[in-house]
């Protein structure tokens, strides 16, 4: 009996490119049981685009600024992604509001990481906010995409200490470590078929998940 085939992934990026390496990290390591088929960025300039050719993944750049809307822009997005027969999509870093166009074919098939413990602080600047509001933890969410701006069904989190000190780019260092580790994960989830997005919510093995998804810890079992 043949192995089953893997499913096909495309990794959407809008500058470094740090998440797709943990990704290619993952894949490699034979955690992540997926093939990464196509690495889009909306910036010409990403240098996520080089490590990608670097690893011999293939690219395009679909530059926004040549789209008239946001949606035309997801139509361009969503015709690469059928062109490639990608099943399943990754944002990591990719600072474009989504529409509907591409939401909705790809609904639960659509995993966004958001550096903060959502529903804290969605949208931009999250370390500098939770360093003005005096917290003690901060972190980064893994969660299906909906229209709702990083609204959609948390996943799996990640929390790191807040210390006295921190700048927010110090906290942001931090917290892309969990990242690097939460993302993959998540998606290995989705591509074993364990994840869902239903009606009500994101489900683990047929299970409702929490309001901010599962939480990390570095001896959890996966």
């Amino acid at each position: 009996m043949s192995a089953p085939e893997q499913p096909r992934l495309a990794v959407l990026i809008s500058g470094r490119g740090s998440n797709l390496q943990a990704f290619i990290a993952a894949c490699d390591r034979g955690e992540l049981a997926a093939q990464i088929s196509l690495v889009i960025s909306n910036n010409p300039a990403a240098a996520g685009l080089q490590h990608a050719t670097a690893a011999g993944l293939a690219t395009r750049c679909i530059n926004h600024r040549d789209y008239l809307s946001r949606e035309a822009f997801d139509h361009a997005l969503v015709d690469e992604l059928r062109a490639s027969a990608i099943d399943l999509v990754i944002l990591a870093g990719f600072m474009r509001i989504l529409t509907p166009v591409l939401i909705e074919p790809y609904r639960g098939r659509l995993l966004n990481i958001h550096p903060s413990l959502l529903p804290k602080y969605p949208g931009l600047d999250t370390h500098q906010r939770a360093l003005d509001a005096g917290d003690a933890e901060a972190g980064a969410t893994v969660h299906f995409v909906t229209q709702e701006l990083d609204g959609g069904p948390p996943v799996l989190q990640a929390r790191v200490p807040i210390l006295q000190g921190d700048t927010a780019d110090s906290l942001a260092a931090r917290v892309a470590g969990e990242e690097h580790i939460i993302f993959p994960l998540a998606a290995r989830w989705l591509a074993q078929g364990r994840l869902a997005l239903t009606e009500s919510g994101a489900t683990l093995d047929g299970k409702p998940l929490p309001a901010t998804g599962v939480q990390y810890s570095s001896g959890m079992l996966v």
